[in-house]
């Protein structure tokens, strides 16, 4: 069923069919529920952390985990304070990025699959990581940061041109997205091929893991990621009144060119940084939003602050889900998440589930 779109680039057509959205039709969400949600993101996000420093190649009790934190003479201080910890890090830091980008994505572009990962921006910014480790000799993590920013940006702003700019609708920049992508990981791989003596150090920028970052990687992300995060903040309202259209949006006192550009420059530095620090990490990002908003409603004021704890609370989920099951050695977080939104997708499709906005 082809939807009909308005001068603002809104679909005003027929009834969605499944997969499809439509934001009036969606009950109303009462604010004693949101508050509920957004409580138990910040409990679940606690469990999976602490879960995330007990469990491993070499399980801890949890009564070593103090200890482990705060005295250097303990035996679990190496495991805790120097591996899990770091680890652990990162893994917030990445998941609040993912989580937020997405949202926001599919906030500006009214599509329901928008993701860091599907649209091809997480490739781009790995894409461009390893061009920067195998053709210029970069080796820091800050050297990664500002070369994960260029590439992402491009692939955005190229993902969005061939999807049609702003008349494009979602299925247009869901093709584009997957065909850039597809595109960047051919490229990656055939750089991996062509120089095998750095492809240890590529390999995070192929699949996505958080295990054993380079120490201080977390510190470093982290002024990128708060800039982000305060931009997103900013932006909550602005994105709101453009959910209404353009014009509503000016007539309210918005401005939409404005705000589609900084929301561009907030995904940009989010998806850099997170992928700077463990390689590209699909479906978070289209993930999370979705599981969310069925309880909060589209208002980001309530979704984005609860996204950026479920996000990192699933990330760091699906980490340790494969710690534990690769045991002795370990599954990378991004094949598992890569599972799990395979599995979100079919679920979606086979049953005929909305995705809202």
């Amino acid at each position: 069923m082809a939807a009909t779109t308005s001068t603002s680039g809104h679909p005003t057509g027929p009834a969605p069919t499944p997969g499809q959205t439509r934001r009036g039709d969606r009950p109303p969400t009462r604010t004693p529920v949101r508050v509920a949600v957004l409580a138990g993101g910040g409990l679940l996000l606690l469990a999976v952390v602490v879960l995330s420093l007990v469990l491993g190649a070499r399980p801890l009790p949890l009564a070593e985990i103090w200890p482990g934190l705060t005295d250097p003479d303990a035996e679990a201080y190496r495991v805790v304070r120097q591996m899990r910890v770091p680890r652990t890090a990162l893994g917030v830091l990445a998941g609040v990025a993912l989580g937020l980008a997405g949202a926001m994505m599919q906030s500006l572009t009214r599509n329901p699959l928008a993701d860091p990962g599907l649209l091809g921006i997480n490739a781009g910014a790995a894409a461009a990581v390893v061009s920067a480790i195998t053709f210029f000799g970069i080796t820091s993590l800050l050297g990664y940061v500002w070369f994960a920013f260029a590439g992402a940006a491009a692939v955005a702003a190229a993902v969005w041109t061939i999807g049609g700019g702003r008349v494009a609708n979602p299925a247009r920049l869901v093709l584009a997205g997957m065909a850039v992508n597809v595109a960047l990981i051919a490229y990656v791989n055939a750089v991996q091929l062509l120089d095998t003596a750095s492809l240890e150090r590529m390999r995070f920028w192929t699949v996505g893991s958080l295990a054993a970052p380079p120490p201080g990687t977390a510190l470093r992300l982290a002024p990128f990621i708060l800039v982000g995060v305060v931009l997103v903040a900013l932006l909550a309202q602005p994105l709101n009144l453009l959910a209404m259209g353009d014009e509503t949006a000016r007539a309210l006192g918005g401005r939409p060119g404005l705000t589609r550009a900084v929301t561009v420059v907030a995904v940009t530095l989010l998806c850099g940084a997170a992928t700077a620090g463990c390689g590209p990490i699909a479906f978070v990002g289209l993930i999370v939003p979705h599981l969310v908003r069925r309880f909060t409603g589209p208002d980001l004021r309530w979704l984005l602050p609860t996204c950026a704890l479920v996000a990192p609370a699933l990330l760091l989920g699906a980490d340790v889900l494969g710690r534990v099951l690769g045991r002795p050695g370990e599954l990378q977080v991004g094949i598992v998440t890569a599972v799990l939104g395979g599995a979100f997708l079919v679920f979606v499709v086979r049953g005929g589930r909305r995705l809202w906005l």
